[in-house]
């Protein structure tokens, strides 16, 4: 028997929420009504897609998220994959898909967004989205609906997706400011307050360090007497790891674990748990990235490191609230922005 979109979906639902329910647990349920009376209102909502296909039936929400599920257990990088990709979007010029524009002088062309991807995934799944539900999704929305979707799956919390992003109009590289991996933790502060954000969010959101890689690049100069940025507190078991991947006086393309406790050194691209090892791992001096150790130095920030490294029910429970807040930033909803017929492409 031939399964309707409906029932497809609806499935597809039901089973999300066991698994989720079994990977996560208790701790990781961020409750909707605790996130929303906290926010100012954006104008989003959970559940804004339903009835809204011209077939009231269909659950476009389902679907997307079983696509996104099957894509996440088929490559499970995509989890800090679509994290990198909704981070970099919405500190730009807000959450409106500007980064997925394709174009020489486009967000995604920005030396910061070098090793962002998921771009070919994104206009398959809004052209799947379009042939069943057309004129309705936000390209926007499902960036936010995939990054909680492989988020929850690999272990993170579990929070609702508020919806109703409308796509942006303007995507250019030279408005691409973000900062870079040596900042120290005010720097760091100073770029995230200026979003909204406390200090224990922008350390939960750095939390998400938990996954995905570093290439040499951005840590080489911590490992050399000789540089300035020479890290010597650094432990030396790690230094002498890195100095192996990133030998001196050349530009190695190797790329390490950011979590040093993860997946095995050697084999970074399955690392995909989600979970406080991180903040572990920079309590030992074994931070990969310049601000990731500072969070564990700086007074201002260490005792919350501590805090996530042995409670991970509160990490979880911050950075969900953290991200709801974070796919907030800058939205448009109602008539302002459109709703992109091909994510990489305007309406034009």
């Amino acid at each position: 028997m031939k399964l309707s979109y409906t029932s497809f979906a609806s499935f597809a639902l039901l089973v999300g929420v066991i698994f989720a329910m079994s990977q996560v647990g208790v701790s990781g349920w961020v409750d909707p009504s605790d996130l929303t009376k906290k926010l100012p209102s954006s104008g989003l909502e959970v559940g804004f897609y339903h009835k809204r296909c011209p077939d009231k039936k269909i659950d476009i929400q389902g679907i997307i998220e079983h696509i996104v599920t099957q894509h996440f257990y088929n490559d499970r990088t995509t989890l800090p994959a679509f994290l990198r990709m909704q981070f970099h979007d919405c500190f730009v010029k807000g959450c409106d898909a500007s980064i997925l524009i394709y174009g020489s002088s486009s967000e995604r062309n920005a030396a910061a967004n070098a090793g962002v991807r998921e771009y070919d995934f994104l206009d398959d799944l809004k052209a799947k989205v379009e042939s069943i539900c057309p004129d309705t999704v936000s390209c926007a929305d499902l960036i936010a609906i995939a990054t909680a979707t492989v988020l929850k799956l690999g272990g993170g919390p579990n929070y609702p997706v508020q919806t109703g992003r409308r796509d942006g109009s303007r995507s250019n590289a030279a408005d691409v400011k973000l900062p870079r991996p040596s900042v120290s933790v005010p720097e760091s502060y100073e770029f995230f307050k200026a979003k909204g954000f406390t200090l224990e969010e922008m350390v939960a959101l750095l939390g998400c360090h938990t996954v995905g890689i570093a290439h040499c690049g951005t840590f080489q100069n911590r490992l050399y007497p000789d540089n300035t940025e020479y890290d010597s507190a650094m432990d030396e078991a790690l230094r002498w790891q890195l100095i192996a991947k990133c030998p001196p006086s050349k530009t190695s393309t190797e790329a390490v674990l950011l979590d040093q406790g993860g997946g095995g050194y050697s084999n970074y691209y399955t690392d995909d748990k989600f979970d406080v090892s991180f903040f572990q791992q920079i309590l030992r001096q074994r931070g990969v990235l310049t601000i990731d150790q500072a969070l564990a130095r700086d007074p201002s920030t260490a005792s919350i490191v501590a805090s996530f490294a042995n409670n991970p029910g509160l990490f979880n429970a911050k950075l969900g609230q953290a991200m709801v807040k974070l796919q907030a930033v800058d939205v448009l909803t109602g008539l302002d922005g459109n709703i992109r017929k091909v994510c990489s492409k305007f309406n034009y």
